[in-house]
């Protein structure tokens, strides 16, 4: 069975829509490890964003 943990919003100062997808869930997959949680559904509006985690490739090197 599925269940709702929670959602993520923050606010964030930087200079592209896509730079702040990528922090957004860098911090969420940072706080599913704090959780321990091993089978997590992450969504996400950029689908260069979704595509980066899905086939596993490096995150841009700003962001690492």
């Amino acid at each position: 069975m599925r269940q709702f943990i929670g959602a993520f919003s923050a606010f964030l100062e930087v200079q592209t829509a896509i730079i702040a997808e990528f922090y957004g869930v860098i911090h969420v997959i940072e706080e599913v490890q704090k959780m321990g949680l091993t089978n997590v559904w992450i969504e996400c509006d950029s689908a260069l964003v979704c595509v980066v985690f899905s086939v596993r490739t490096n995150v841009p090197w700003m962001l690492s």
